[in-house]
Formats: C-alpha cells, sequence, structure tokens
C-alpha cells in the first residue's frame, strides 16, 4: 500500500510476545491482508486504552500505521471476544489449537477471506457447541482445503478408481486414501475404516450445520482425529504444540494419569489396527 501511512482492517489474534517493558508483539490474522504480525505499544500498562481488545482468540476492528519492520496498532475495539470459549478448559484450549493451525500454515501478509471466514466460524462453534471435536475436526478438513491440501476421498490417490465402501487405508504422502490393491506397495499407510471414511467424505463437502448432526462414538472420533493428525503433521513436517495439552486434558478426563502419547507416525499401525469398523452412527 503505497503511499499510505495508516490503515484499518479487523483481525483474530493468534499469537502474543512481550517486548520491552509494557509492549507486546501480537501476530494477527486479518480479514484483509491475511496473517500480519505489529507492535501494540504500552498495552501492558494497566491504563492502556488497548487493553483487553488485543487479547489472545479476540476479533477486534483495528488501525495501524505501517512500521519500518513491523506495523504499529494505534487504535482496536472489540467486535467479538468469545467469552464462553475463553471461560472453559476444554475450549480454551481448542481454541489454541485452532490459532497455532492458522499460524503455522499461513504466510504472512497472504490475504485469505476464507480461512478468515473459517477461523471465526471456528471460535463462534467452538463458544456455543456442547463439544468440540466436531468443530475441530470440520476446520481442520476445510482449512487444508483452503490453503491447497484437500485430501483425495473420492478416488483412490494412485489409481483415480472410485473408492470402493470398504476398508481403505490413508496414505498421507499420496494426498488422500488408496484403494486395497494401490496400499499394498506403498510404504507407512493407515487403515481407514469404512465409517470413518464416509463422515469424512461428507464432512469435506456439507456445511457446519450438516456436519454437527453427526454423532461419533469414542473409537471412530478417535480414529478421525488421528487421521487429521497424522496428515497436518506429514504437512508441516512437525507437531503442533496444542495437540499434546488436547490430549493431557482428554485423560484426565477420563480420569487416567497423563502420559505423553505416542505421535500418530503413518505406518506406525499394522495392516490389521483399526480394521474393525467402530460403531459411530453415520
Amino acid at each position: 500500500m503505497p503511499g499510505v501511512r495508516s490503515y484499518k482492517t479487523e483481525a483474530i489474534v493468534l499469537k502474543q510476545m512481550k517486548l520491552g517493558e509494557a509492549d507486546k508483539i501480537l501476530t494477527l490474522y486479518t480479514r484483509d491482508f491475511g496473517k500480519v504480525r505489529a507492535v501494540a505499544k504500552g498495552v501492558r500498562r494497566p491504563a492502556s486504552k488497548l487493553g483487553g481488545h488485543l487479547d489472545l482468540l479476540t476479533c477486534s476492528e483495528l488501525m495501524l500505521a505501517h512500521g519500518r519492520n513491523l506495523d504499529i496498532v494505534t487504535q482496536a475495539q472489540t467486535v467479538e471476544g468469545f467469552m464462553p470459549l475463553k471461560s472453559d478448559l476444554a475450549r480454551l484450549s481448542a481454541g489454541f489449537y485452532v490459532v497455532e493451525l492458522i499460524d503455522v500454515f499461513t504466510d504472512e501478509r497472504m490475504e485469505s477471506p476464507a480461512v478468515y471466514s473459517l477461523a471465526l466460524e471456528v471460535l463462534h462453534r467452538l463458544s456455543e457447541a456442547p463439544e468440540t471435536e466436531c468443530a475441530l475436526r470440520y476446520f481442520e478438513l476445510q482449512l487444508v482445503h483452503h490453503l491447497g491440501y484437500r485430501p483425495e476421498l473420492r478416488n483412490c490417490a494412485t489409481c483415480h478408481e472410485v473408492l470402493a465402501p470398504a476398508t481403505n487405508y490413508f496414505h498421507p504422502a499420496s494426498g488422500g486414501v488408496l484403494c486395497p490393491r494401490c496400499s499394498c506397495d506403498k510404504p507407512l499407510v493407515r487403515p481407514l475404516s469404512l465409517n470413518a471414511f464416509k463422515v469424512l467424505r461428507l464432512w469435506q463437502e456439507c456445511d457446519y450445520a450438516t456436519a454437527s448432526r453427526v454423532r461419533l462414538d469414542a473409537p471412530l472420533a478417535r480414529e478421525i482425529e488421528m487421521v487429521m493428525r497424522i496428515y497436518i503433521r506429514f504437512l508441516l513436517e512437525r507437531e503442533v504444540k496444542a495437540t499434546a495439552w488436547l490430549d493431557k486434558l482428554k485423560q484426565e478426563e477420563l480420569g487416567r494419569p497423563f502420559r505423553v502419547l505416542p505421535q500418530p507416525i503413518p505406518g506406525d499401525a499394522s495392516r490389521t489396527e483399526d480394521s474393525s469398523q467402530p460403531n459411530g452412527a453415520v
């Protein structure tokens, strides 16, 4: 924006970092410019007018001025604080996972209105829905789609034949699901039950209202979570930090002592693991 000294946009606060005695460096995902890093001067002072308008997981209308290295937040007004999300530990942890995914998957100044709208939608859903699993899995599928990494779930990713309603195999390096024949010569494949296959295909195509009507039992929900975690790890070539905390909370809910779960490396499971079809309602 040559010649323009300041600009206005709506943004979600993804990350904060302390700077000096009173400032913060913010990572913002904006409606109009994609991911932007900016300084909020004096925001940590009790009398700061910016204050709570720049908290994590807050959507605000911002005025920013162009700086030499980082832009500077000069005005902020909260649009949506997502308070139900912030008042519940499980929802808050899910929200941290969402903003970490957006941060690690996106480059600075790469505008994507679709990703911004998706981020707002999932934060609203996490604030309102009785549970977080459906909202998170739907968000993951739609995010990788908007970023150009949509997994192939209709046809075999190798031979391109229509996938039969049976146990197929997920192979992240191929970009989706393989038929049983093509999976034979591929290392690091994971069995995908028929019910998980059906749910993933539905959620890839439908709106959230339709997705939220699907009821999953615990084994099916865990299988879908692991498939998406494997795929996201493959795309990023590293773990998403927030998943460890999500796993901890789930184990505590089940009354189990926390331990670090084995990371879902594709191929850790044998071809016979998870081959039984869970009884989730589809």
